[in-house]
């Protein structure tokens, strides 16, 4: 017990005893531990206790970090006098998130908020499969302020049957794809980065790193890395997709395609050349990679600016040039949302918290980017510098919430928020936007073509076995796990789907 619950108890104490004495004295007063005011009324004479404030459990995706605790534990001092909660957050490293989420989920693990996405501890699947409580009127109540802040599309286009189960991130959009550059290295060897788009006409740039610089990754990538193409996946990473420009609106298997196997044997060329790790298939993260500068290029989903962030971020400067289209996916709306466990003992507190994270600057950035004047210091109203501190605190932004809050960094324009809802206005739809698969009818199928997928999938993808005797044993494995019945029931849905919205 602290010193101030202490005093507080002793005074209590000696109240009630006093209390007592009065009445053995023959006080004849009906209301015990009261005392008349001077206008004769009751006033009583006790404190009312203090509400104990809720401790919500946040789990999310990232590199652990090492002052997490600490941060959170200032959070809380902040979260506790606005809304009478405190917060517990634990991250999960990027590639071990989806499965060890599915495990505490199943053992029902105590858990309030929980990151879910399109790409990471699947929001759809986990919507309809019970993991998350359905927030429809926490939204209207708890929530308001959000809805207020979001684009209506976010909400509208991460609707699972009709009812929403997670908060988007207020973010960007469209996914456009870019090859990002250490632009240290571009500058030492004069690269010429502009006409670089597609997977081929990166091998001139590796060639030349590889040859030059013995102790850096030429091309930098993990056991997620799927080449660009022009396909829009119904479920990430497995092999169901659509064209994104026949506009047949047909489900077919994506390894069966020319694009598909021209990919994959130039991965499979670069790998056998030394510019892919030969650990690729098993990685998870890229975090120690990228923070020792010893990469000269992989790729990401990018943003307005999103240089100037990833150079802050790193240390050292890093540019980046288009690899795809910009275009609005089920995946990019859903790519990053905070969801209220269904098994969370305090949902409305959980949507107030998620509500002034999404509202207040000041909760924002301290989730952020820590401790201001230990982690980073504001130049500005809305500007701010990383400190040598922030190494033992580098959040994913864009996994926390609404980044339109966010503090501008060094390089950033006034108007980056703008050019935000400039880039989101320019994405084109993909073909199923809009569209959720319902795999009810097909799990034992997707089960086994999981366990495929587990077996060929990053192998494949990161160029690690050649694809000429590995393609076809996969594509035959797939078909054998039932591919060919989950292609025929996504095309049914699909085919109802479009009668439905025209």
């Amino acid at each position: 017990m602290t010193r101030t619950r202490k005093s507080f108890a002793f005074v209590l104490t000696l109240l009630i005893a006093l209390t007592m004495v009065l009445a053995a004295c023959g006080n004849d007063k009906k209301n015990a531990g009261a005392s008349e005011s001077p206008s004769g009324s009751a006033e009583s004479t006790t404190t009312p206790k203090a509400e104990e404030p809720v401790e919500l459990i946040w789990y999310t995706i990232g590199t652990p970090q090492k002052d997490v605790d600490k941060v959170m534990a200032e959070v809380s001092k902040y979260t506790k006098e606005k809304i009478g909660v405190t917060v517990k957050m634990t991250q999960i490293d990027w590639g071990d998130y989806s499965q060890k989420m599915q495990v505490l989920t199943a053992s029902g693990t105590p858990m309030d908020i929980l990151f879910t996405s399109s790409w990471a501890f699947d929001y759809v699947q986990n919507a309809r499969k019970g993991a998350f409580l359905a927030i429809d009127d926490l939204l209207k109540n708890e929530g308001k302020g959000i809805v207020e802040a979001l684009d209506p599309a976010f909400l509208e286009g991460s609707k699972v049957d009709g009812h929403n189960y997670g908060i988007p991130a207020n973010k960007e959009l469209p996914a456009l794809e870019v090859w990002r550059f250490n632009k240290t290295l571009v500058d030492k060897y004069g690269l010429d980065i502009k006409g670089v788009q597609s997977l081929d006409s990166l091998e001139p740039l590796l060639k030349t790193i590889k040859e030059k610089e013995p102790g850096v990754v030429p091309f930098a990538m993990n056991k997620d890395y799927l080449p660009v193409l022009p396909y829009d996946y119904l479920i990430s990473n497995l092999p169901m997709a659509v064209s994104l420009t026949s506009g047949d609106y047909k489900v077919i298997d994506v390894l069966e395609t020319p694009e598909m196997k021209q990919a994959l044997e130039t991965m499979h060329k670069y790998y056998k050349a030394g510019y892919v790790s030969a650990e690729a298939a098993t990685t998870t993260s890229l975090d120690d990679v990228q923070k020792s500068g010893k990469w000269l290029l992989d790729r990401a989903a990018t943003t307005p600016f999103a240089d100037n962030l990833w150079s802050t971020a790193y240390g050292y400067p890093v540019v980046s040039t288009p690899a795809s289209e910009s275009i609005v996916y089920n995946w990019s709306v859903m790519g990053s949302m905070q969801a209220i466990s269904a098994n969370s003992k305090h949902p409305e507190k959980a949507m107030e918290f998620l509500n002034l994270l999404n509202t207040d600057a000041t909760l924002r950035n301290m989730v952020d980017s820590g401790i201001e004047n230990v982690h980073y210091k504001k130049t500005e109203d809305n500007r701010m510098e990383n400190l040598d501190e922030s190494k033992n605190y580098d959040m994913p932004t864009f996994s926390l919430g609404n980044i339109m809050l966010t503090y501008l960094n060094p390089g950033d324009p006034a108007n980056k928020w703008d050019e935000y809802k400039a880039f989101n206005a320019a994405g084109k739809p993909a073909p199923t936007l809009g569209f959720n698969f319902d795999t009810s009818k097909v799990t034992t199928e997707l089960a086994s073509i999981q366990n495929v997928k587990d077996e060929f999938w990053a192998a494949l993808m990161t160029g690690t076995v050649d694809p000429n005797t590995y393609l076809p044993k996969a594509i035959d494995k797939f078909k054998a796990a039932g591919l060919d019945k989950v292609i025929a029931e996504a095309q049914s849905q699909l085919d109802e789907w479009r009668k439905t919205n025209k």
